[in-house]
C-alpha cells in the first residue's frame, strides 16, 4: 500500500501543492480521493481537517485512514492525472493558532499546578480543554496572563522526533501512551508535547489568547479559550454589547454591572407587587362565589400555571362539586386547573383529556394540564356531561 506523503509536518504554511490522484471512489453523494502527496491535514488529535480545493473541486474534509490521507469532495477527480491542491489558509491559520494557544495554556497550567490536559476539542465557537482538577478564577486569570506574555516573547516553535532514547530523558506532556516515531512539540520555557497538530512558526502569530470561561467538569475544570482573530472578534462582540446595554440604562460601561443590580432589585420588588395585586383579585373574586354552589367553570386571560392552581384551590372551599380554571384563547389553547374539596378529580381530567387530545394530570384533590381547544367547546362539554 502506497502512503501519502504529509507535505503539511515539511511546511505548515504551504498553500499549494501538486499531487497525482491514485484513488477515487464514490460515496453517497460525495467522493474519497487519495493523493500520493497532500498539504492537506486530517482531522486529528482534537483538531479540524483543512478545506480547500483539488483543482476545481472542492475538499470538504479530510480523515486518514491505515495511513491514507483520505479527501471527502464534492466532485470525482480522475486516478493518474496530475492535480494542484489549494489549501482555505484563513482556516487553517486560524486553527494553527487555536492550537498552539492550547499548548501554551495547557503547558503554563501543568507547570504551575501540576495537572494533565485530559481532553481537548477545536470547535466553530471556542477551544475547550479539560484538566483533571480544579482551577479558580485567580489561577485562570494567572495562567491568560502568563500566556499572553509567551505570545509577546515572539518565541519560536520547534518540532522534533527524538530517537527512543533521546524520549525517555525528556520530560513531555502526552494524554496517552505512545509507540512508534513520536512527534515532539517544544515552545521553550511553557510547553513541551506529543502533538501530531500543525503550529504556527513563532508565539507572536498566535495574536491574542482569551480564556473565556472556566466551570467544574467530571472532577476537573473545562476551560473555553480563543485566540487570534477569533479572541479579537468575541472581544469587539463583547465590547459593543456592553456599550449597548450602557446606553439603554444610561450608565457608564464601567459602571453597567451595579445598574443591571439595581434593575433587577426593582424588577423583583414590582413582581412582589404584582403578585399580591393578583392575589387580592382572586380573592375578591372568590368571594364573589356563594358557598354551596355545586360546579364550577371560570375562564381567565394570562394566568400562569401557579395563578391557575391557586386560583382553582381558592375557589374549591366555596363548592359543593367541581371547579375548573381555564386560561389561554382559541387560537394557541388553554392551560387548566380542576379541582375539589369534595370529590375526585382525576376521572374528569383523565376524559378531558381524551375529549379535546390535551395532557395534564395530578392528585384526585388537584388535576393541570393543557390542550388545544375553544372557549365554547369546552363549556358545551362540561353543561352537557357535568351539569356546570
Amino acid at each position: 500500500m502506497e502512503m501519502s506523503e504529509k507535505l503539511y509536518y515539511e511546511d505548515t504554511y504551504l498553500k499549494s501543492f501538486s499531487a497525482i490522484v491514485l484513488e477515487c471512489s464514490q460515496e453517497g453523494e460525495s467522493y474519497a480521493v487519495v493523493l500520493n502527496r497532500t498539504a492537506f491535514y486530517p482531522e486529528g488529535g482534537g483538531q479540524p481537517a483543512d478545506i480547500g480545493v483539488l483543482n476545481t473541486v472542492n475538499v470538504l474534509d479530510v480523515h486518514e485512514q491505515d495511513g491514507k490521507i483520505i479527501h471527502t469532495t464534492d466532485r470525482p477527480l480522475p486516478v493518474g492525472k496530475s492535480v494542484t491542491g489549494g489549501i482555505h489558509w484563513p482556516h487553517r491559520l486560524e486553527l494553527m493558532q487555536q492550537h498552539s494557544g492550547e499548548h501554551i495554556v495547557s503547558g503554563i497550567v501543568h507547570r504551575l499546578f501540576g495537572l494533565d490536559n485530559v481532553g481537548f476539542h477545536m470547535g466553530s465557537k471556542s477551544v475547550t480543554v479539560d484538566f483533571n482538577g480544579e482551577l479558580s478564577d485567580d489561577n485562570i486569570q494567572l495562567v491568560e496572563t502568563l500566556a499572553n506574555e509567551a505570545v509577546y516573547r515572539n518565541i519560536p516553535i520547534q518540532v522534533s522526533y527524538p530517537s527512543p532514547e533521546e524520549l525517555k530523558q525528556l520530560d513531555y506532556r502526552s494524554k496517552k501512551e505512545l509507540t512508534g516515531q513520536i512527534r515532539i512539540v517544544t515552545i521553550p520555557g511553557y510547553d513541551v508535547c506529543a502533538c501530531c497538530g500543525t503550529h504556527v512558526a513563532r508565539t507572536g502569530e498566535i495574536g491574542a489568547i482569551r480564556l473565556l470561561s472556566a466551570q467544574k467538569y467530571k472532577g476537573g475544570t473545562r476551560v473555553s479559550l480563543l485566540c487570534g482573530s477569533k479572541a479579537l472578534t468575541d472581544s469587539r462582540e463583547k465590547a459593543q454589547s456592553v456599550t449597548s446595554v450602557s446606553v439603554l440604562l444610561s450608565a457608564k460601561p464601567e459602571e453597567i454591572s451595579g445598574a443591571v443590580e439595581h434593575l433587577l432589585d426593582e424588577n423583583n420588588a414590582l413582581k412582589q407587587e404584582l403578585m399580591i395585586l393578583r392575589n387580592q383579585i382572586f380573592d375578591s373574586k372568590a368571594a364573589s362565589v356563594a358557598v354551596g354552589t355545586k360546579n364550577l367553570c371560570v375562564f381567565e386571560p394570562n394566568l400562569t400555571p401557579n395563578d391557575l392552581r391557586n386560583f382553582c384551590l381558592l375557589l374549591c372551599p366555596k363548592c359543593s362539586g367541581t371547579v375548573a380554571v381555564f386560561s389561554g384563547d382559541d387560537e394557541t389553547g388553554y392551560k387548566y386547573a380542576i379541582g375539589s374539596a369534595n370529590e375526585d378529580v382525576r376521572p374528569l381530567g383523565k376524559e378531558l383529556n381524551q375529549a379535546f387530545q390535551a395532557r395534564g394530570g395530578g392528585s384526585k384533590e388537584l388535576v393541570q394540564g393543557s390542550m388545544k381547544a375553544k372557549q365554547d367547546e369546552l363549556k358545551q362539554y362540561l353543561s352537557d356531561n357535568h351539569s356546570f
